[in-house]
């Protein structure tokens, strides 16, 4: 049944409203079956609950894919000298210095993300530590087409361009949605750009389900805090605590799949509407999909890269692709 689209009111007691999160909310809730996008997970506080969960032991990805980083050291000092990196859903940055510290005097550095004061914190430390870098922050949603401001275009079209994109959030995009991200880097990036891309590409249920529902609930807490955004932001009166975190492996899909589940039936209201949930009905937050190598390169080909290298972790199916146009 398709999704219903409904009309986005501007209460005057929420004089904030972002539209674009209250229309997908709206449409969101509205649709069969429920489902809102991961993009809006990322407040402040749902930033910093990210970060926790990429320090649990169960989250394999981080520690995977930073050994990674680390091992490649003498290969990143064969990218281009004098570079403008760019790096997409920056979040913490944290491992961004393995790649500049790396690189031959890299330029500048410019980290895009959603969440602005989360963004412009992690920023700051990376000036800290390299005092010689221009650095610069663009507050920007980096799955939907990006422009470069005025006053960082022209010195930026005159350097080399390395994208750098890690922690597997490629995985968060279908692979359409995936297709026309990595099209759209090519775009932003120019002719001629290197693209370096964390993918995550396994498919052992056993290491999958507790990396996306630990043990200590921060996980499950992320998710929730989703419901407590929507509360604050859009004046809805979730009772977030009455939603069970559910993870899921879809292997026909080769994904994770994130929800909200409701084990009883509640009403909630948002903006004028009422949307009810059957119990048992679940809410679809995220999904985060598994690409193995090959099907990675099919897609990185689809959008116009070429592939040039990629590394596998040692101990997991995380690999690390350098792709070019």
């Amino acid at each position: 049944m398709p999704a219903q689209t409904a009309t986005v009111l501007h209460p005057p007691d929420l004089p904030g409203l972002n539209p674009e999160f209250a229309t997908q909310v709206l449409e969101g809730l509205s649709a069969h079956p429920k489902r809102i996008p991961s993009t809006w997970f990322y407040d402040h506080r749902g930033s910093e609950l990210f970060e926790q969960i990429t320090e649990l032991n169960e989250y394999y990805l981080t520690r995977s894919e930073t050994a990674l980083l680390r091992s490649l050291h003498d290969e990143f000092a064969q990218l281009p000298a004098g570079a403008a990196v760019i790096e997409f859903g920056s979040g913490s940055s944290r491992k961004t210095p393995l790649l500049l510290g790396a690189l031959n005097a890299p330029a500048s550095y410019t980290a895009i993300d959603i969440s602005g004061d989360f963004l412009r914190q992690s920023v700051r430390g990376l000036q800290l530590r390299f005092p010689q870098l221009d650095v610069h922050a663009l507050e920007a949603d980096f799955t939907a087409p990006l422009h470069w401001p005025a006053a960082l275009e022209a010195d930026v079209r005159q350097q080399p361009r390395i994208g750098f994109f890690p922690g597997s959030t490629i995985g968060n995009f279908t692979p359409e949605q995936a297709v026309r991200f990595l099209h759209g880097a090519a775009q932003f990036l120019g002719p001629g750009a290197h693209l370096l891309v964390g993918v995550d590409g396994t498919q052992d249920k056993a290491k999958l389900i507790p990396a996306y529902d630990d043990a200590r609930g921060v996980t499950a807490a992320f998710n929730r805090n989703l419901l407590t955004r929507i509360n604050r932001e859009l004046g809805a009166d979730f009772n977030a605590q009455a939603f069970r975190h559910v993870a899921r492996f879809d292997p026909a899909h080769s994904r994770i799949e994130m929800h909200l589940l409701s084990p009883r039936p509640q009403t909630v209201r948002l903006l004028g509407q009422s949307f009810t949930f059957a119990e048992g009905e679940t809410l679809h937050t995220e999904n985060s999909y598994k690409y193995p190598v090959a099907m990675f390169q099919r897609l990185a080909h689809s959008a116009g890269w070429t592939p040039q290298k990629h590394w596998l972790a040692a101990d997991t199916d995380v690999a690390l692709h350098w792709l070019q146009r």
